[in-house]
């Protein structure tokens, strides 16, 4: 059986930068292990396979590893790849695990309308990962999938190192450091590591600004914000908190339009 594969890399207007996304547009959902099989074959942090369902689509991802509640820079691809190869006009809407995800179509990129997940407290860090923090972590919290440990400021979150190993034993929980930017051009930084979902460092993550918003807005007594992602790709994030929504800008192109061949 052969299938239409897209990679789009995600929140950048050139290839080779913002985050790599797998895309598959799909009559009907393939067996699971088959889905999980192309994702790990694919290696990067999301495959995501999308069916149409009545005016809007049924949105599902997969890491390397395992099948993810929530990812904001494949559904981002996702929307991209309906636009511009599918010919479907936006906005778009996607119903996935998370819940109702839009994004419309702009003349100049996307806009991803996402849910808003708020931090949810934590006395204390999970014992496994303490050392990896300890004397560095200001302040910590969760929410549904991820732990969020806040640093000393923009070049505590660029130079930290975290043991990934020590960071897997999580399983498939991630782990996002960030810290207020030193100067005007952000509000705030931000990191993401999930290894224990296949996932050693995600390039650019939609998704943990669904809890970073909120968390800064409040901080920082703003609902307009613009996030940076230090990772080695990096990536740029217009966002706003807009009620019990987040509000992302982004950009997205194409780097690879495929041709695929799975067992039937």
């Amino acid at each position: 059986m052969f299938l239409k594969m897209y990679q789009v890399d995600a929140f950048s207007d050139r290839v080779f930068g913002g985050n790599p996304a797998a895309v598959l547009v799909l009559d009907k959902w393939l067996p699971d292990n088959l889905m999980q099989s192309i994702a790990a074959e694919n290696n990067l942090a999301e495959t995501a396979f999308v069916i149409r369902a009545g005016d809007g689509w049924d949105l599902r991802w997969f890491t390397p590893t395992v099948e993810v509640d929530f990812c904001g820079h494949a559904t981002l691809a996702t929307a991209h790849v309906l636009v511009t190869e599918y010919g479907v006009a936006g906005p778009l809407s996607f119903a996935a695990r998370v819940g109702q995800l839009k994004v419309e179509v702009k003349e100049d990129g996307y806009l991803l309308d996402l849910p808003c997940i708020p931090p949810e407290e934590m006395t204390q860090l999970p014992e496994i990962i303490q050392p990896v923090f300890s004397g560095k972590a200001q302040h910590w919290f969760r929410n549904f999938e991820n732990i969020f440990v806040v640093l000393n400021g923009e070049d505590a979150v660029r130079l930290c190192q975290p043991d990934l190993q020590l960071l897997a034993r999580l399983g498939p929980v991630g782990v996002v450091i960030t810290g207020q930017s030193a100067g005007s051009q952000y509000d705030f930084v931000s990191r993401y590591f999930a290894p224990g979902a296949g996932i050693p460092e995600d390039p650019v993550t939609g998704s943990i600004h669904a809890t970073l918003v909120p968390y800064w807005a409040e901080r920082l007594g703003k609902k307009n914000l613009s996030a940076w992602q230090a990772s080695l790709r990096g990536g740029y994030l217009m966002c706003e908190l807009k009620e019990n929504r987040v509000i992302i800008e982004g950009k997205a192109v194409t780097f690879m339009k495929a041709e695929i061949c799975v067992p039937d």
